[in-house]
């Protein structure tokens, strides 16, 4: 089983590894990152680079598709970036189509959450409504085939459930434990609904700043 983790300049890096961690503790998995272009590829803080080994064209039919988010993700949806062509054309073939955070975009950009429930980062859910989403307030939601899950830490919540579905529960339990995730964050405030609006409003205007960076 081919997994493949689509990359581009600018991603969020947790998007990605969270669920590069989790599938490469199957046994018999190929997990592949790919991007438009091999070579270094750096993340959204210009400091954390991976080694990109396999390019959009060498990777035609992956089982399973995940799509990470980043603070570009929006301007390269609307501007029709490489990665939106090669979803939309994978995803023809693939068992699973997935999105972690802002990666929604990228997937309703490609057509392929008009009319389903969809979740994305919470600062972001005006703009997944934009591609006929319905936006919803859940860690994973899964649509058939389309999978999507909430902003970045739940990348790891993605692909263990996705692992439960393939391979059943005893396995991605077993995984869950390898990789000891038992989350006892020091404070309820993951998501905007449950933290103090003062807190909301703060993290929205970074979020909006860093986006307006990105997309120059």
């Amino acid at each position: 089983m081919q997994i493949a983790i689509a990359l581009y300049p600018r991603f969020t890096s947790l998007d990605a590894i969270g669920p590069y961690e989790v599938f490469s503790e199957v046994p018999g998995a190929e997990v592949v990152l790919c991007a438009a272009r091999t070579g270094p590829l750096a993340d959204d803080h210009d400091s954390f680079k991976v080694l990109v080994e396999h390019s959009f064209d060498d990777v035609t039919s992956p089982d399973i598709v995940v799509v990470p988010g980043g603070p570009v993700a929006e301007h390269l949806a609307r501007g029709g970036d490489p990665i939106v062509d090669w979803v939309k054309s994978v995803d023809r073939t693939t068992t699973f189509t997935t999105s972690v955070c802002t990666g929604a975009l990228i997937l309703g950009a490609a057509g392929l959450l008009d009319g389903l429930d969809a979740t994305t980062h919470w600062a972001s859910y005006d703009e997944l409504a934009g591609y006929g989403a319905r936006p919803v307030e859940q860690r994973v939601v899964r649509q058939g085939k389309v999978w999507t899950a909430a902003g970045v830490s739940s990348g790891i919540d993605l692909a263990l459930t996705l692992v439960s579905e393939l391979h059943g529960p005893e396995l991605a339990q077993a995984v869950q434990l390898g990789i000891e995730y038992d989350p006892q964050p020091p404070f309820d405030s993951g998501a905007a609904s449950k933290a103090d609006p003062a807190i909301v409003d703060l993290v929205r205007s970074v979020l909006d700043a860093k986006h307006a960076e990105m997309a120059h």
